[in-house]
């Protein structure tokens, strides 16, 4: 392998020191149309292989864009498909170096097929081997579906950019108006990209992720030994309703919480956390977004919208297929009511509904915050499958809030009943207590203890083992 491109330099900051070993270092192109000489392109402008990243096994594809701006050829397509087989035999993840001008013109229906092939080798890997992919330079066309059908992008913040159509080929827009390729949109408006950095981080953050992914769908040994407090106290947890990114961090091993999507539909917050140092994903409703030094930076309404459903139904589907148990976070009130929204809200709300429902691993749910409505059932309730469901003692459950519930029930009354009625339903029916009466809440649990009970619980759940009825598979 060449050490001098900035494919190769790739390959050797992702992984440890020296454990790369290429392979296919001498496939070159076959095509000989428009004078193309198979000796004037070294590995056919995709540098293959494998190695390790904390002695864990991956297999990488890196292109190379000083070849032929890294195009994918009949040849170059055949030696990511091969890396696929390689990784499939032996259960690791695959992570593909994205650096390319896409289909190569010169080999017409030879490089339209190998898309195609490697488009085939990505779903059968999916639920199989974790997939991931990182974006340095173009990727554009049919190639922008190399990312889409992996689990995890990640996009280089200034030269990186991703697109199906160009931003000038779009109707009424320029470049200089909307640059709808590049990092900042795709991570904020589009929701395809996990995380955006700087290249020296982007590589980091990769070798941070896998440490949380297990190495396929049936690996059982992806733990590690918690140097953390597994009984830790942590009262400050309770100012933490609002951003829950911050209360899941305070929660995990360590302090650690790798979000993911940052960006996109922040109201929901999405990532990997260590518990007992085994990997959990976590979801959770945001309101706030607290900065540096623990501040309202950004206040969100505690809703669920179109975006937010269907960024945590794709991530609770993902644990689901690698055998991650699930945290959740509840403080919800309702749905977005806008009529954006109401175009999708219906349709996402159902497709998160199914994916906790479907899911079979461990699912555990605190309640922090409110719990109103059928929102809340979407959110990982008892009803739909949970298998605890702790609450918080100030936590509020109910088919909405008292006083409209009070103004609905005796519309019409004066303000001083109004207020009577809305005491009393909040007294019946809003509180933990009642709720934890009928059995829709397993334990109510001081907001300092949250960590010790959340850890006890998926201890015990740790066997689990749910059974359903024989089918292909669901159609939501």
């Amino acid at each position: 392998m060449s050490t001098t491109s900035k494919a190769s330099q790739r390959i050797a900051a992702l992984l440890d020191d020296n454990s790369f070993v290429e392979i296919g270092a001498l496939v070159t192109a076959r095509a000989t149309d428009f004078n193309m000489k198979p000796s004037e392109l070294p590995s056919d402008g995709c540098i293959t292989g494998y190695g390790v990243i904390d002695g864990n096994l991956v297999y990488v594809y890196s292109q190379d864009a000083s070849v032929m701006n890294g195009s994918v050829g009949e040849m170059h397509a055949k030696k990511i498909s091969n890396l696929y087989n390689l990784a499939e035999k032996m259960g690791a993840p695959v992570i593909g170096l994205l650096d390319s001008a896409g289909l190569r013109l010169q080999e017409a229906t030879d490089a339209l097929n190998a898309f195609g092939e490697i488009y085939m080798k990505q779903t059968l890997a999916s639920g199989v081997i974790p997939q991931i992919t990182a974006i340095f330079g173009s990727c554009g066309g049919g190639l922008a579906l190399f990312p889409t059908m992996t689990d995890f992008t990640f996009m280089e913040e200034k030269s990186a950019k991703l697109f199906v159509n160009a931003p000038n080929a779009l109707a009424g827009n320029e470049i200089s108006q909307c640059d709808s390729s590049s990092a900042q949109f795709q991570a904020k408006e589009s929701g395809i990209v996990d995380v955006v950095a700087d290249e020296a981080s982007v590589l980091a953050q990769i070798r941070e992720l896998i440490t949380y992914l297990p190495a396929n769908n049936e690996d059982d040994g992806n733990y590690e030994i918690c140097t953390d407090d597994l009984n830790r106290v942590n009262p400050e947890i309770a100012d933490c309703v609002g951003d829950t990114a911050v209360a899941l961090s305070i929660l995990a091993d360590n302090y650690n919480f790798f979000e993911l999507k940052k960006d996109y539909a922040p109201e929901m917050v999405i990532g990997f956390m260590k518990l007992n140092g085994a990997t959990v994903g976590a979801v959770a409703n945001r309101s706030e977004i607290l900065d540096e030094e623990g501040k309202v930076q950004t206040k969100l309404d505690a809703v669920l919208t179109a975006k937010g459903c269907e960024k945590a139904a794709d991530f609770v589907t993902f644990c689901d297929a690698f055998e991650i148990p699930v945290l959740t976070l509840t403080n919800v009130k309702g749905y977005e009511a806008t009529m954006c929204s109401e175009k999708r809200i219906a349709k996402a709300v159902s497709k998160l509904t199914y994916a906790f429902a479907n899911a079979t691993v461990p699912k555990v749910n605190v309640i922090i915050g409110k719990a109103y409505g059928t929102a809340y059932v979407a959110m990982n309730s008892k009803a739909i499958g949970a298998d605890v469901v702790m609450a918080w003692p100030n936590a509020e459950i109910g088919t909405m809030d008292a006083k409209l519930a009070a103004k609905i029930m005796y519309e019409g009354q004066g303000a001083d009943v109004i207020n009577e009625k809305a005491a009393e339903y909040a007294a019946l029916q809003n509180n933990v207590v009642s709720a934890a009466k009928r059995g829709y809440v397993d334990m109510v649990v001081e907001a300092a203890d949250t960590r010790k009970y959340v850890l006890g619980a998926f201890e015990m759940l740790f066997s689990k083992v749910e059974n359903r009825p024989d089918k292909k598979h669901g159609t939501v």
